[in-house]
């Protein structure tokens, strides 16, 4: 009987090798530096004192990380909340008020309600509210999104822009979003993501490099650094989806805006307890 063949290693290399150089090193998620201590400092990221800091200049970081576009993007946002006559709005991470304005002003007949933890970005926007002239109709209040003071099934629609991802408990905040919107009523969140792919990578440049250094050179602060990192920590849309799924709510569309800087979610009470769903 003739011996068995044997293989020609220094062609192939033996199996151990090859297992080793077939399979490439894992990719590290990025750790979410929500909750945790800003650099050199002792303000928690994603707090209302962190925002108080930079409430002067937020509306001017925002349009520089959407290109200038995110106005559109609340546009939308209303738009898809298919709001009925005399509607309640609720709009949660509300800031300089930037979203609660857009739908009284697209929704002529609706009240709306602003709630945001920083006192700093509170002021700026009340002034705004003040110069449009909306002051009986857009009502900002200091607040947590985790802990509501709105009774249950009480507004005909919730707006949240680019506030979920400083959230710390963001399961939390989206339970009580199911909790106090009304059967049948929508929610739309608008958030900062990272863009992924070839065409992507001119937008992920100017997201980790340009708009935290002019962040830096405008308000000399670690902020809009922050920012940034907060950006590339949030899950992936669709990982987020099966949050909101999971927390009581029924999502209806995920929609990538501008190559995937930001995407729309919306979504609908699911009618069923949080962690029931699909049991």
């Amino acid at each position: 009987m003739s011996s068995p063949r044997r293989q020609n290693t220094k062609k192939y290399g033996n199996a151990a090798d090859q297992t080793t150089l077939s399979l490439p090193p894992a990719p590290v998620a990025p750790a979410d530096p929500v909750g945790h201590a800003l650099a050199g400092g002792s303000v928690v990221a994603g707090s209302g004192a962190m925002f108080d800091a930079i409430a002067e200049r937020y509306d001017l970081i925002n349009r520089l990380m959407t290109f200038g576009i995110d106005q559109r993007w609340r546009r939308l946002a209303v738009q898809c909340l298919n709001l009925p006559p005399h509607a309640k709005v609720l709009d949660l991470a509300t800031g300089t008020g930037d979203l609660a304005l857009m739908a009284a002003r697209l929704a002529p007949t609706c009240t709306v309600v602003g709630i945001d933890p920083s006192l700093g970005m509170l002021a700026v926007g009340l002034g705004k509210v003040k110069a449009a002239g909306l002051a009986k109709r857009v009502d900002l209040r200091h607040g947590d999104a985790c802990q509501l003071d709105i009774p249950d099934q009480f507004v005909d629609g919730v707006t949240m822009g680019f506030g979920i991802r400083n959230v710390a408990n963001r399961a939390k905040a989206l339970r009580e979003i199911a909790r106090v919107l009304r059967p049948g009523a929508r929610v739309c969140i608008l958030e900062a993501t990272e863009p992924t792919g070839l065409l992507g990578a001119g937008a992920r440049f100017h997201l980790r490099v340009v708009v935290p250094r002019l962040g830096a050179l405008l308000a000399r602060a670690p902020q809009y650094r922050y920012l940034q990192q907060s950006v590339a920590a949030f899950p992936q849309p669709h990982r987020f989806g099966e949050i909101m799924e999971s927390s009581g709510l029924k999502v209806l569309e995920i929609r990538k805006l501008l190559l995937g800087v930001a995407h729309l979610f919306v979504a609908t009470p699911s009618g069923t307890a949080p962690g029931e769903a699909g049991s």
